[in-house]
């Protein structure tokens, strides 16, 4: 077997060794009895010779199950990720887990160190809504340790995770065709981090409704605030300081959205009258706002129990092949947005 001198043995230089699967060396280290007494003895035989000790005692934590999981959302007075998190106990509960909740407001800190807290109460898997421009090192090295962990929301470049989330890119071609096809053509766009994958394809789902409608995207109308209501506020406002006339206004989500329905109210401008408003998530408040805001559902309840059936599978089985469910968001026409008269 050719492994560099000094290397880190891993489960499948133990598997080579035995003759055996990873598959079927992964179920021994996690103490399950569908492997026979024969098998069972050369691979431990082998984890022996080729000192296979760091993984080995992560799989023996892994074997101790804890009935707990935990979730970490980036803002959890969002009632998007209230909503969410209804969808991922009610499914996991009837499974007879406890949920361990976390809460990062954005912070990669704070996400490292709950991450770290989740692992020293041995929690049986993760799901996690990253942090907008996650590092992936702190999730790589939870997967080296072969603990669950699904991604919902937003995802992480060059990690390989279960994932659910919202097809953002086709959200905001919906909100966007909405707009122009009310005559709208002067489009803003207001919220959300840049490095964030969620803010990304929804301007690029932008983008492309304005190529299609023959537009040109300018950079001076995509305003990147907190996802938040006071990030909405301060965003149009700092739209408007730097001479935007816009007619419409696409927001990173429902929060951002009711911010920025306050911030033109303070600069004497009507939502719903004067400039239209869209909004992403659909969350309790945009249908009883006012006006009632336009919105793209991405059925935040539905995320969170399919990604709790995918940490479920995924415990039962960490080998089993990666999934990524995409759901199909929806329209949602209310009174914030208007035809413009002729």
């Amino acid at each position: 077997m050719n492994r560099k001198k000094g290397s880190r043995v891993t489960l499948k230089d133990v598997a080579a060794h035995a003759g055996v699967s990873r598959a079927t060396a992964s179920l021994i280290v996690r103490n399950s009895p569908n492997v026979s007494d024969k098998t069972r003895k050369k691979v431990l035989a082998s984890m022996d010779e080729l000192g296979y000790v760091y993984d080995r005692i992560a799989a023996n934590l892994r074997s101790k199950r804890s009935s707990t999981v935990g979730v970490i959302f980036t803002d959890i007075g969002n009632t998007f990720f209230s909503d969410l998190l209804k969808g991922v106990s009610t499914t996991l509960e009837t499974e007879g887990f406890t949920v361990l909740l976390g809460t990062t407001f954005d912070s990669e800190e704070k996400q490292v160190r709950l991450l770290s807290t989740m692992l020293e109460h041995r929690v049986d898997g993760i799901i996690l809504c990253p942090v907008s421009g996650s590092s992936n090192e702190p999730i790589k090295k939870i997967t080296k340790l072969e603990i669950p962990i699904v991604h919902a929301v937003r995802e992480i470049a060059d990690v390989e995770c279960d994932y659910v989330g919202i097809d953002y890119l086709i959200g905001a071609q919906m909100a966007v065709n909405h707009l122009i096809n009310n005559g709208h053509q002067r489009i803003a766009f207001v919220g959300g981090r840049r490095e964030s994958t969620a803010w990304q394809q929804r301007v690029e789902g932008l983008k492309q409704a304005f190529q299609a409608a023959g537009l040109e995207v300018d950079p001076s109308k995509l305003i990147s605030t907190a996802p938040t209501r006071d990030g909405g506020a301060l965003g149009v406002k700092e739209l408007f300081r730097l001479g935007s006339q816009p007619t419409a206004i696409f927001c990173f989500n429902d929060l951002v959205a009711l911010g920025v329905m306050e911030g033109v109210r303070e600069l004497g401008i009507v939502p719903g009258k004067d400039i239209a408003v869209v909004g992403f998530d659909d969350i309790p408040e945009a249908s009883i706002t006012n006006p009632p805001l336009t919105t793209v559902s991405s059925f935040s309840n539905q995320i969170g129990s399919k990604a709790a059936t995918l940490l479920h599978k995924r415990i039962l089985d960490i080998d089993r092949p990666k999934e990524r469910i995409i759901l199909h968001p929806e329209l949602v026409i209310r009174d914030s947005t208007f035809v413009i008269s002729e």
